[in-house]
């Protein structure tokens, strides 16, 4: 753990020398409609405001590379099968595990929800599992039977791991103008557990699965853009102390900077989507060659693994070259009213608004663009309220990756529902901004103190990205 440290010291560093005010950072716009304002994925947009939205290919994408554009999508969408099959290119699915396909969690490459029901499948929320320990590189232990992960579904002669419940307690409080709200925390409960006790300081954190827009713009950002934006110590004293997470990268076996999923923990595409397959759908590949069994469940011998290294790469250059939908009505009044809100309100502080991307090392359009992501890819305390109390590499159980914004006004086109935040408490925006605390508190505050027009504004903006 003492090249961790190492690496947080360097990164109070970096910041002490970092540029704040360049045009990529968090300046404060004007509430003006520039030309390509509405180009979130810079070359990388598309004009889409169907249920197909987030699955298109971005543009520019030739040759052998929209190729394996095509053959990535139907690995993410078509449904793995148990092993032995005739279908060998898809079999080794299970032997326990949370879905079929990363489709069902990323349905229309869009965002998950909670259940609805007790022993519902195929929504998109999964349980992380863990005990109060930490690997050398700071990876938290899966619980010694269960595993990281809760799987409620099983090939057939095998039972489920268990189910778990939503119980939801009423949270109430108003604006400043008087107007009443009301949230929703959820409780869980595991349920019907079928290969014993869970360990007794079970560490449960819930997870939705997230838009798969933009992705390979992301990891196209430099290293020290990222960087430019941490403040572990908060010396501007604004508040907002974002920090990065570094995580053990298994490719090139060291620690690096974590970019994907809600705590950061993932450092490439190629590693979330090998973490996914593994996790979500027990399928092997060249980074996690080994599944996880409940005990006594014994699957056929196989030394093959489920997916190749081709395969796993031509799902990942998928994920990568999704475009993201431009902002809609960037001319409306409203909308550029929200904006200008959205910055004076400190929302900009962690939901920094542009970039641009440095090369990619193996898709060139995803290269040298200017995009509109809204995050900063760093770690934010967000308060005890949306804490899970699992700690993550360097996160701590309160702490967050904060969230691209591109995309978010089109979960009701594209998923038939507006639920927000990393378990989907939130039923839409407006309770989203309410549920900020810690180092998101102060634009809470400053949110609930608008009058309901300037909110509406604000939600307007938030609705055309």
């Amino acid at each position: 753990m003492k090249k961790v440290h190492l690496i947080l010291i360097l990164t109070s560093c970096l910041t002490l020398f970092s540029c704040q005010d360049d045009e990529d950072n968090n300046t404060i716009e004007s509430p003006t409609y520039n030309n390509g304002d509405e180009l979130l994925g810079g070359n990388g947009s598309i004009y889409d405001e169907s249920v197909n939205a987030f699955s298109q290919p971005i543009p520019g994408l030739e040759g052998e590379d929209e190729l394996r554009f095509f053959v990535g999508n139907s690995f993410f969408n078509q449904n793995w099968v148990t092993s032995p099959a005739s279908t060998t290119a898809r079999d080794g699915l299970g032997a326990v595990f949370n879905a079929r396909s990363c489709s069902a969690c990323h349905l229309k490459d869009g965002r998950g929800r909670p259940p609805q029901t007790i022993g519902e499948v195929n929504h998109g929320l999964l349980l992380r599992l863990s005990i109060p320990e930490q690997d050398v590189y700071g990876s938290p232990l899966p619980d010694p039977i269960y595993g990281d992960q809760l799987q409620d579904q099983a090939i057939l002669g095998v039972q489920k791991e268990g189910e778990f419940s939503i119980v939801y307690e009423k949270i109430t409080g108003s604006f400043g103008d008087g107007e009443a709200y009301e949230l929703q925390k959820p409780l869980y409960q595991l349920n019907n557990l079928q290969y014993g006790d869970i360990h007794p300081e079970i560490e449960i954190s819930p997870r939705v699965g997230q838009q798969m827009i933009g992705l390979g713009l992301l990891e196209a950002i430099s290293e020290a853009d990222i960087l430019s934006h941490a403040d572990p110590t908060d010396i501007d004293n604004d508040g907002v102390s974002g920090r990065p997470n570094y995580v053990w990268d298994i490719v090139n076996q060291q620690l690096s900077l974590g970019r994907f999923g809600w705590k950061a923990n993932q450092p490439s595409l190629l590693q979330q989507v090998a973490g996914a397959f593994i996790g979500d759908i027990g399928i092997t590949s060249p980074l996690f060659p080994e599944n996880h069994n409940p005990p006594n469940v014994v699957t056929a011998a196989d030394d093959e693994l489920d997916i190749t290294g081709d395969k796993l790469r031509q799902v990942v250059l998928y994920s990568s070259t999704l475009a993201v939908p431009t902002q809609r009505n960037p001319t409306n009044e409203q909308v550029l009213q929200g904006k200008q809100l959205f910055n004076e309100i400190g929302c900009n502080k962690c939901h920094v608004s542009s970039y641009t991307t440095d090369i990619h090392p193996s898709i060139s359009p995803l290269s040298h663009q200017k995009i509109k992501p809204f995050t900063d890819l760093l770690l934010h305390d967000m308060g005890e309220d949306l804490a899970d109390n699992r700690p993550d590499f360097l996160a701590n159980g309160q702490e967050w990756r904060t969230p691209p914004l591109w995309g978010i006004g089109l979960f009701q086109t594209v998923n038939n529902h507006t639920f927000y935040l990393h378990d989907g408490r939130a039923r839409n925006l407006q309770e989203a901004i309410l549920w900020h605390g810690g180092e998101g508190e102060n634009s809470k505050n400053n949110f609930k103190q608008l009058t309901k027009a300037e909110r509406e504004q604000l939600l307007a903006f938030l609705n055309s990205l």
